[in-house]
């Protein structure tokens, strides 16, 4: 695997990382280890960055996740990733194999009716049902369409009583309880007892992972955008990068300590 399209900066923070008594990595999946596509059910994980998150979870004091958007079912079924890699789903919402309780259910159900209403007969809407609420994807709409039906959304379900809103790129999500990629990674530092973490994402939704980082974590932002992280690569073919020269730096620490 190739790293040399790592710039230094980010080289030299990698590299300090990897020198933590503990280390989590965590990512986003579509955006940083997928390439964005028209239509989610095609997206795929980059073969170099399967490799080397499978070197990570591999190795002693490293803990390895990918915190998605998606559902946790469905990140499972799409992401094709590492025996040993944990997968938290809908922001952090899915961290584990509990079941919502039937209050939940019942107003994601009553949610998902209300989103219908306003998103049916629209050509290019996708709504995808989660546990805990429903994310309506515009990305094949067209531009007058999708903007039409994301204010609409704004105007009407988001509206609700203990509706929570929050949107990405090309996709507005509807939630009927509070939860966000910076909570989840505080959880997964904590059960991990992380002495650094490394976090890597593209979306909007990432940034509340990298408002969460601590001195001595690194924060990748993928791709354009204002972002809170330290560090920015372009691409996910540049993601594989990264996370190969982590991985070598982190299995070197490893067997000299």
């Amino acid at each position: 695997m190739s790293t040399g399209a790592v710039e230094p900066l980010l080289r030299e923070a990698l590299s300090t990382a990897s020198r933590a008594a503990h280390l989590l990595v965590a990512c986003d999946f579509d955006g940083t280890l997928a390439p964005i596509v028209a239509h989610r059910d095609d997206a795929r994980a980059l073969t170099p960055s399967l490799d080397a998150l499978g070197l990570l979870t591999a190795l002693r004091d490293t803990t390895v996740a990918v915190v998605s958007g998606r559902a946790l079912r469905d990140l499972a079924d799409v992401g094709h990733l590492p025996e040993g890699v944990l997968l938290v789903g809908s922001h952090g919402a899915e961290l584990g194999d509990d079941e919502p309780d039937h209050d939940v259910v019942a107003r994601r159900d009553a949610l998902i009716d209300a989103v219908r209403s306003v998103t049916a007969g629209v050509d290019g809407v996708d709504l995808e049902p989660k546990p805990a609420g429903v994310a309506v994807h515009v990305r094949a709409a067209a531009r007058t369409d999708a903007a039409r039906v994301l204010d609409a959304l704004r105007a009407g379900p988001a509206q609700l009583p203990g509706v929570v809103a929050l949107a990405g790129k090309e996709v507005l999500e509807l939630s009927v309880v509070s939860a966000d990629k910076g909570a989840a990674l505080e959880v997964l530092r904590r059960r991990a007892t992380a002495t650094a973490t490394v976090f890597l994402g593209d979306d909007l939704t990432d940034e509340t992972a990298f408002e969460r980082l601590l001195p001595g974590d690194v924060g990748v932002k993928v791709g354009p955008g204002v972002t809170g992280a330290e560090h920015r690569v372009p691409d996910p073919h540049v993601v594989a990068d990264a996370l190969a020269l982590l991985a070598t730096e982190r299995a070197a620490w490893l067997a000299r300590s």
